[in-house]
């Protein structure tokens, strides 16, 4: 579900501009600005990625069996973590389009079954353990549909405005949103959160299930994630990504992982010629000074929320769409694949209506697959405090050319990238990164040197790997 999203995006987008299963090492590391600990995370999380499934849409057929044939695809591509969107049934009350949204959940604890049995997605989940992939559940803990059970079972359970139960509060403003397919969820009340805390062990328990991504994570308060996190962790450490930006204190109490909803903004506006490359060093270091020194963001130019309600890739980055598929590959943080990318999906997916992913030829799987791979064997863009700071590289040509090389031990990245429509001849300055390279995707070797020349055609870009 979308969040505040690019309402806060902007938001932060212009302060920004303005002022500019053992847990590891990474768990115990302090900010230097405070002595808070991370939250833990499980070993293999240290070097992994991210793919999007929307059941529905995955197949013909819209089944978890559907899905679990393509999990050995998913492990070549180089994926690691495959979020699921919400599998639970739909509430049918209020509900949009034919077949209305996975979001407005009528059981917590229940599989939609459109999708298949309990025993599929036990399956499903076992496949992917097989073959070293990750599973996470899309959780909707702020609100539920209008016909879940606990709407009947539970009705003190819920938000009431003048005694009666309402759609969701903006908590900024206090005012309800226009999500009228679902009703808020109170959690001033204490049993409300010891069912959504049982809610979640349920899955881990019954499905080993490997953690969640959190729908609009922002709309529940932070004192029920610090109360969660410990009680998912009794039964495995899990893995937890919030859909928010906007609070840092979120990364201390519970998520390993949040949006990046800023850089993805900031990226379209690169890619249709609203902002120099420039741009990226002052929210880079903007983000480093408000979060904890842990943290790590997933990057992505596709979510199911932006696909279907403001473009797909080609509409919102045109001829750029390689060039900043590779920035959020490389850059700090976990890159996202969103399904059918690796099939170069030109089509808005409807979000309440049935609509299958053209697959074709996966004619992108090569591309992906370089950059994947890269990640998970050079320790340099490896999550968090195990990879390496991406360091700027100095050019001639700053507002046009986004150059930068991140080292970890002896494993070493950089990057060349031609964020502009006209072909670039550019100076390096600066030291840290000559030496000789393979090109990722030509597998041609390549030196760099100080003060030398390169020329990038439109949107060109190198991928350097010592």
């Amino acid at each position: 579900m979308k969040t505040l999203s690019m309402a806060i995006t902007l938001s932060i987008l212009l302060l920004t501009m303005a002022c500019r299963n053992t847990t590891q090492t990474q768990s115990e590391a302090t900010s230097p600005a405070d002595s808070t600990k991370a939250p833990p995370a499980p070993e293999w999380a240290k070097n992994a990625t991210i793919y999007e499934v929307n059941t529905r849409q995955f197949s013909a057929a819209g089944t978890f069996k559907a899905v679990e044939l393509q999990l050995p695809r998913l492990k070549e591509l180089g994926v690691d973590i495959i979020w699921m969107m919400p599998i639970y049934p739909i509430s049918q009350k209020n509900k949009k389009g034919t077949l209305g949204s996975p979001y407005a959940v009528a059981d917590y604890k229940s599989v939609n079954p459109d999708y298949g049995t309990l025993a599929d997605f036990k399956s499903l989940v076992d496949r992917a353990h097989v073959l070293g992939l990750r599973v996470i559940l899309d959780w909707v803990p702020n609100h539920t549909g209008w016909d879940h059970t606990w709407v009947k079972e539970h009705p003190d359970w819920y938000t009431l405005v003048k005694g009666k139960m309402t759609t969701p509060l903006d908590p900024k403003t206090g005012k309800p949103t226009d999500w009228t397919d679902v009703v808020d969820l109170n959690y001033d009340n204490p049993a409300m959160r010891k069912g959504m805390i049982e809610a979640m062990q349920y899955w881990i328990k019954e499905c080993d299930v490997d953690g969640y991504r959190c729908d609009v994570a922002g709309y529940v308060p932070d004192d029920f994630w610090a109360q969660l996190r410990p009680e998912l962790d009794k039964i495995k450490t899990v893995f937890m990504l919030a859909e928010w930006e906007d609070d840092p204190a979120q990364f201390k109490k519970c998520f390993n992982m949040n949006y990046g909803w800023a850089l993805f903004a900031m990226m379209k506006n690169i890619a249709q010629g609203k902002l120099p490359a420039t741009s990226l060093d002052t929210l880079r270091s903007s983000n480093q000074k408000r979060f904890p020194a842990w943290y790590y963001q997933m990057l992505f130019t596709q979510n199911h929320d932006e696909n279907t309600n403001n473009g797909t890739l080609e509409e919102s980055f045109g001829p750029s769409a390689d060039a900043f598929i590779v920035l959020s590959s490389t850059l700090e943080g976990m890159p996202l694949v969103y399904n059918g990318m690796e099939s170069n999906l030109t089509k808005r997916l409807a979000f309440f209506e049935k609509d299958t992913i053209p697959w074709g030829t996966y004619e992108k799987s090569h591309f992906f697959k370089a950059l994947l791979t890269l990640k998970h064997r050079n320790r340099a863009l490896w999550n968090g405090l195990a990879g390496g700071k991406a360091e700027k590289i100095t050019t001639d040509h700053d507002e046009t050319v986004y150059a930068y090389s991140r080292q970890r031990d002896n494993d070493r990245v950089t990057v060349l990238l031609n964020l502009s429509n006209q072909a670039q001849t550019f100076r390096l300055s600066g030291e840290g990164y000559e030496g000789l390279y393979t090109e990722v995707f030509s597998r041609h070797p390549m030196e760099l040197k100080p003060d030398m020349s390169l020329t990038l055609k439109p949107w060109e870009y190198k991928v350097l790997t010592n």
